[in-house]
């Protein structure tokens, strides 16, 4: 019934920026923590940026200084604010949020994923 929807990839030059949206939609009774994760084929699914309901934030460290983790829980949503983006960052961007839905317990959802290629 909860389903996580990404929005915001794209095609970007070198430089430029993006800011990446999922909203969480359901019977949605508490949210924790949520995430950004993305993967490129072959390679393992990396942690981009976690932010926690009481707003602590961390960063890989191949982002630090350039991503922003935020989240309006007004909304259900969490946003990652992409700068200087470098073709190393291109990836399919997923999110991941720790959610109670309806009468269950703390459970891991993911979004499908968004694609975000960065050109030279």
């Amino acid at each position: 019934q909860v389903q996580l929807v990404e929005s915001g990839g794209g095609l970007v030059q070198a430089g430029g920026s993006l800011r990446l949206s999922c909203a969480a939609s359901g019977s949605i009774f508490s949210i924790g923590a949520m995430d950004w994760y993305r993967q490129t084929p072959g390679k393992q699914r990396e942690l981009v940026a976690t932010i926690t309901s009481g707003g602590s934030t961390n960063y890989a460290d191949s982002v630090k200084g350039r991503f922003t983790i935020s989240r309006d829980n007004a909304k259900n949503t969490v946003y990652l604010q992409m700068n200087s983006l470098k073709p190393e960052d291109t990836a399919v961007y997923y999110c991941n949020a720790i959610l109670r839905v309806g009468v269950a317990e703390w459970q891991h959802y993911w979004g499908q994923g968004t694609q975000v290629t960065v050109s030279s």
